[in-house]
């Protein structure tokens, strides 16, 4: 039996490198000059151990393109290295030199960027040769040049070099001359690099001369060393921030307020979060919060380390704990990642609490804009939620905002019904349901707006955790019923009254596009309308969620379904009733003798049977008698519906209640106009 060790060899490793180590190969000029900022970084925490004594001078790191030559160099004046430590951190991939580093002086170098030792490699993606020109800040030490093509193989050899630091030279291939282009370099690093903390010099400042732009002798330093989050709140000015906010997002409004996080235990976090105005619908991206490690930038796909409501939020969050994996673009999933984004949540919650305390009156301003924030928060975040329930707020009719607890209190003793549950009444469009409203405050009620995208998830939320609540849409039925104080008062109708109206008005509803009407009799006030069109409560809301949670899709297809009510003791249907049944007695009445003979027969033909099967004979009896008995219900349908269409004022009570809802339009709308003039 043969044992030994699997190894990997660098003709291995190589294409790995260069194809698959980083999911997009413009990350190689943010660790070439991450490893730049660590080599200048090193020696200034060596010079404040006393380990060097020598003159540091400007730590700045060059990045210079050189079209000509087919070259990119990024230059730093940093520790350097020896060959022997190029040997160790070059040659054997993935000995981290930042790791060790931090390891002898982890209490003073807890800024050092790099922690796998790839970083470097990245160059290869994009170069068909890369040259090292290094000259450590070690006394004595001799300068070394290592040159590698991309294979195994390399050279190695003693140069001449004036100064301390490092050249990276890459030679870049063929298939990536874009970044031999100068704007290219500027965006990349603009994007990964404006917020490194040693000035980045790339090109020259320009101006303006001759109609065009022209480069100075100036040299353009790229990179803001002390951003706004690294600085303490205290010495920051309201339009420190605002001016920030823009830079990080130009063109868009003032934020409304801002989180300045900073934490140095038990991880270390800062960061500044601001909540921008949310447009009307639900935009949730991926790349409002910006993620850096040491102000160097990482993602902007944060998901995992914020929770997600707060993907509504913009900034920057900067941490050197959370972890990374080797190309530093994808977060890994820990305890740590998760104590942090606990936090997040836990100091945003704070600080909306401490702004509400402290002037109810802003915040109330503002709640519309914060609004679909803090519920989408509350729908997502169990913990969030239960610490808004002292800030968030409900507005009504009036544009007056309570607290939950403040408008629990303020509509318990009118809004309670027969079952012992407070009933908060909702519009979700106050000029459209105003008659709605209008009637609920005339009998004491008060009414909520609740007209946002999350308003539907949100109230069932509410539902849910506090008891005995039951949220109900003014529109949903007639204002009396809204909140039921006792029994409902029967409708005192015979069967024949019943099929009676039902006909009269079932018959003359007009077409409405993915509509169902329902027909009920409910006996209110004789002052109330003859009829009103309500919508089932929990159909309606299934529907308005349906329409941000794909899940719910089943719902969104299904057709709106509305109970058109007709009034009893109203004295127009009282009146139709009667003069229908006085014209079509006689008419009715053969086909009325028929429907009570048949079912006098089926209730008499069924009770031989009772639970065993009926023979042949029985059930062929059955089904001719049952048919009878739909055949002469036909043809009382059909008998009163040719009657109603001559009754122009049952159509004008549907279409006057239809009206009221928003649902009469089209050919229906026009007929309705000019049959009013004609009743005029």
């Amino acid at each position: 039996m043969q044992k030994g060790h699997i190894g990997v060899t660098t003709e291995n490793i190589f294409p790995v490198i260069k194809k698959f180590l980083y999911s997009d190969n413009e990350i190689f000029l943010r660790e070439l000059v991450a490893n730049a900022i660590d080599a200048s970084r090193k020696l200034r925490t060596l010079a404040s151990f006393g380990d060097f004594k020598g003159e540091l001078g400007e730590l700045n790191v060059e990045v210079k393109v050189d079209k000509e030559a087919g070259t990119l160099t990024v230059s730093d004046r940093g520790i350097g290295m020896t060959e022997e430590e190029i040997d160790k951190y070059i040659n054997q991939i993935a000995f981290s030199g930042a790791e060790e580093f931090v390891n002898k002086f982890k209490d003073s170098a807890t800024s050092i960027i790099g922690h796998f030792g790839l970083g470097f490699y990245s160059a290869f993606m994009v170069s068909k040769k890369v040259e090292i020109r290094t000259l450590s800040y070690k006394e004595g030490a001799q300068a070394v040049k290592w040159v590698c093509d991309g294979s195994p193989e390399y050279e190695m050899e003693p140069i001449e070099k004036a100064d301390r630091g490092t050249d990276v030279v890459l030679y870049i291939d063929d298939d990536n001359k874009e970044y031999l282009e100068q704007s290219r370099i500027d965006a990349l690093l603009k994007k990964y690099c404006r917020f490194l903390p040693v000035p980045v010099i790339s090109g020259k400042e320009q101006e303006w001369k001759d109609g065009k732009y022209v480069d100075t002798d100036k040299p353009k330093i790229v990179n803001a060393t002390e951003p706004l989050w690294t600085k303490k709140p205290s010495d920051l000015t309201d339009e420190d921030y605002r001016t920030f906010y823009h830079e990080l997002y130009p063109g868009q409004e003032d934020p409304l307020f801002w989180i300045h996080l900073n934490v140095d235990y038990p991880f270390t976090l800062t960061g500044v979060l601001y909540f921008p105005k949310i447009k009307s619908n639900l935009d949730i991206r991926k790349d409002r919060i910006q993620l850096y490690c040491n102000q160097v930038f990482v993602t902007d796909s944060v998901e995992g380390v914020v929770p997600e409501f707060m993907m509504l939020l913009q900034g920057v969050i900067d941490s050197p704990d959370i972890p990374l994996n080797v190309s530093r673009s994808y977060l890994q999933s820990d305890r740590n990642v998760k104590k942090i984004s606990n936090h997040i949540t836990k100091k945003v919650a704070s600080r909306l609490d401490e702004l509400f305390k402290a002037d109810r009156t802003d915040f109330e301003k503002k709640w519309d804009d914060i609004r679909i924030f803090i519920q989408y928060g509350m729908l997502t975040d169990e913990k969030f939620a239960e610490a808004a329930m002292n800030f968030c707020l409900l507005k009504d009719t009036d544009g007056k905002y309570f607290t939950l607890e403040e408008y629990r209190k303020l509509i318990e003793a009118e809004q309670t019904d027969k079952d012992g549950d407070v009933v908060y009444l909702y519009t979700t469009d106050a000029t459209a349901q105003y008659s709605y409203i209008e009637a609920a405050k005339d009998k004491g009620y008060n009414v909520l707006v609740m007209d946002g995208q999350l308003d539907g998830h949100f109230i069932s939320m509410l539902e849910s955790k506090k008891e005995k609540t039951r949220f109900v849409r003014v529109d949903s039925d007639v204002t009396s019923r809204l909140i039921p104080k006792e029994e409902d008062a029967d409708a005192a109708l015979t069967p024949d009254q019943v099929s009676m109206l039902t006909t009269l008005f079932h018959s003359q509803v007009p077409k409405v596009e993915k509509a169902e009407f329902l027909v009920s009799f409910k006996n209110l006030d004789s002052k109330d309308d003859p009829v009103l069109v309500t919508q089932n409560e929990y159909m309606r809301r299934m529907k308005e969620m349906a329409a941000t949670q794909p899940g719910m899709a089943f719902y969104a297809e299904m057709p709106d379904s509305y109970n058109l009510i007709v009034n009893t003791a109203q004295p127009l249907v009282e009146s139709v009733l009667k003069e229908a049944e006085a014209a079509l007695a006689s008419e009715l009445k053969p086909y009325r003798e028929i429907v009570e003979r048949d079912n006098k027969k089926l209730t008499e033909l069924r009770s031989e049977f009772k639970d065993n099967k009926p023979s042949d004979e029985q059930k062929k009896e059955e089904d001719a008698l049952m048919a009878s008995v739909d055949a002469a219900r036909k043809e009382q349908e059909s008998i009163i519906g040719s009657y109603a269409a001559t009754l122009p004022k049952v159509r004008q009570m549907i279409d006057l209640a239809l009206l009221g809802n928003g649902l009469l339009r089209g050919k229906a709308l026009t007929e309705f106009v000019r049959r009013s003039v004609e009743l005029l």
